[in-house]
């Protein structure tokens, strides 16, 4: 069997310039509002991956990731930085999926892809925060995991040494496989794309971004079939329609408020506490702070 590693990667929203139509009324995110970037942390874990692979002869990366048809963007960049192939998993009747509806779908479609020694991910997407999927589908997968992984000690094919980043130092771990780990920010960045998988996969796609190409490039992926990159629906991964979206989804947001700075606000103090009373006041009471 050879050495397979699955990395869990995500397109997200950039949050670094988020307005005020960042967010829909019913609390999902409106994507559309906001440019798609590489996952940073995902980025992480794939530079782990990346890492193994060196170690380990004949080791195969394979990049996992779930979301709509431009998704498929992320395995185009993880093939250009290394990795060997990707799947796209993607369906309208995934859109609103929480955490744990999200993991359950991951860990249906990492299912499909055993045998695997390894799956790595990023310790959180930057368009949530919650650090849940990784550790969730690990549960699912009935697998142990390490979070938190900020070095690659030393890999063989029967197990892994780690460092992890915690609060308050480090701590070296060794594991067995199959395992699951998740990558602190803090891990090593990930390696710049490689001129010639760049030209070698550019035209890469799954069927949907072929249909809606301007040109026709179907010649090209009946020549190089590794320039086809796979899509996956809720029936390709045997999943419960029930368990995903909105209806398999608890965590549910009750209110939205955007809080929006604008740099042309100023405000001239003095030195009387009365005055630094009330501008506390004023942040307090319009959330900018507490």
């Amino acid at each position: 069997m050879s050495f397979k590693i699955i990395v869990l990667a995500k397109q997200v929203p950039d949050t670094r310039n988020v307005g005020k139509d960042a967010m829909k009324a019913d609390g999902t995110v409106n994507r559309a509002a906001l440019p798609a970037i590489y996952n940073p942390e995902d980025l992480n874990a794939l530079e782990f991956a990346l890492r193994v692979k060196d170690q380990i002869k004949d080791a195969e990366v394979v990049v996992l990731t779930m979301g709509p048809f431009r998704a498929a963007e992320i395995i185009r960049e993880s093939v250009y930085r290394g990795a060997d192939k990707g799947y796209l998993i993607t369906d309208r009747k995934f859109a609103g999926s929480d955490t744990l509806a999200t993991s359950y779908a991951i860990s249906l479609a990492v299912k499909k892809l055993a045998p695997f020694h390894l799956v790595v991910a990023g310790r959180q997407a930057i368009d949530g925060d919650t650090a849940q999927v990784g550790p969730q589908t690990a549960e699912k997968l009935g697998i142990p995991q390490v979070t938190y992984a900020e070095e690659l000690v030393a890999v063989n094919n029967d197990s892994i040494t780690i460092k992890r980043r915690l609060d308050r130092g480090v701590e070296t771990v060794r594991a067995p496989f199959p395992l699951a780990v998740t990558v602190h920010g803090s891990a090593p960045a990930c390696r710049p794309r490689k001129a010639k998988s760049l030209m070698k996969f550019k035209h890469a796609k799954t069927l949907t971004e072929l249909q809606n190409e301007t040109k026709d490039y179907t010649h090209l992926h009946s020549e190089r079939p590794y320039l086809n990159i796979e899509e996956w629906t809720v029936e390709d991964i045997h999943a419960d329609v029930e368990a995903l979206g909105l209806s398999g989804s608890p965590t549910k947001v009750k209110t939205i408020e955007n809080v929006v700075f604008q740099s042309k606000d100023s405000k001239v103090l003095g030195t009387s506490n009365e005055e630094m009373n009330e501008l506390m006041k004023e942040l307090l009471d319009s959330h900018i702070i507490g």
